[in-house]
């Protein structure tokens, strides 16, 4: 299958090149511009040119493509800046619209993987949540909701929308928070006793490659809900701290751009396993989600 990854060189977006040339797909990489031609090189996929926010730049970039996977954000560093977020969300609501406005100009592309955060569901208590769960989308969540209702309009194709956990790892974000906590800055937003689901980035991107083969839908993406008291005790641990602070989940509750994270989220993600047989890797927090990307 001829496979263009948005994002290619991302946090997910290397890895799913990786296991796309793995399984044998041919992959390109939409490089917005000359200069992001070598690292796109470097991760094994064939630049292609194309503007994420032109439908007639992407529609030339999508020509030649069987499937498309969108992985593009911009989840800043500091998460309390809203600028930051404001870009993040530029690319979830302006490039979700140009690419089912481009993926409608080129009836080869019979696929389209759309990626999206789990974060949007509703305060579950300890109650599993499936896909069928209700959603609360709020502040720097919202535009995911919206990346998914643009593409799922493309009723003619595949589409397959993901909601995937909180990605942990030896990547930028996690390392700041890590950076964060030896400074004292809190890892558990909320109680410790309320559920989070969590997910290495390569188990992520592995779900968006085994995407490819589900039906329309939408797939929550994450490994075995944990405690957010046990994530903590992982992340602490590799941080190098003795205990992980936590946030109070009243207080959380007040920071709107902070609220979403505090809820009890026990998401599962049993559908796209029935579907594709995805499974993660990296079922349990440990050691080996800080050291390898």
């Amino acid at each position: 299958m001829r496979v263009m990854v948005i994002g290619a060189t991302g946090v997910l977006g290397r890895p799913a090149v990786a296991g796309l040339l793995a399984a044998g797909h041919e992959v390109s990489g939409l490089a917005r511009d000359a200069s992001r031609a070598p690292a796109i090189e470097a991760t094994g996929a064939k630049p292609v040119p194309g503007d994420l926010f032109s439908a007639p730049s992407l529609a030339t970039a999508l020509r030649g493509h069987d499937a498309v996977l969108n992985l593009a954000t911009r989840i800043p560093r500091k998460v309390t800046s809203k600028s930051a977020w404001a870009s993040n969300d530029q690319v979830r609501l302006a490039g979700s619209a140009a690419l089912a406005a481009a993926v409608r100009q080129v009836d080869e592309v019979r696929i389209v993987v759309q990626e999206g955060i789990s974060f949007v569901y509703a305060d579950g208590g300890s109650v599993e949540l499936t896909e069928d769960a209700p959603l609360r989308p709020r502040g720097v969540t919202a535009s995911s909701v919206t990346a998914h209702a643009n593409v799922a309009a493309l009723e003619d194709r595949t589409v397959v929308r993901l909601r995937i956990g909180t990605l942990v790892g030896a990547d930028a974000l996690t390392s700041a928070l890590l950076a964060a906590a030896r400074r004292g800055a809190p890892l558990i937003m909320g109680s410790r006793t309320d559920w989070t689901t969590a997910i290495h980035p390569s188990d992520a991107a592995a779900a968006a490659v085994a995407a490819l083969d589900a039906p329309s839908g939408v797939y929550n993406v994450g490994a075995p809900p944990v405690l957010k008291g046990s994530l903590g005790e992982a992340m602490a641990a590799a941080a190098g701290v003795r205990k992980a602070r936590a946030l109070p989940k009243w207080l959380v509750s007040r920071v709107p751009m902070a609220e979403p994270m505090g809820r009890s989220q026990r998401v599962v993600s049993g559908k796209l396993t029935a579907a594709t047989g995805w499974r993660c890797e990296r079922p349990v927090p440990g050691p080996d989600w800080f050291t390898e990307e």
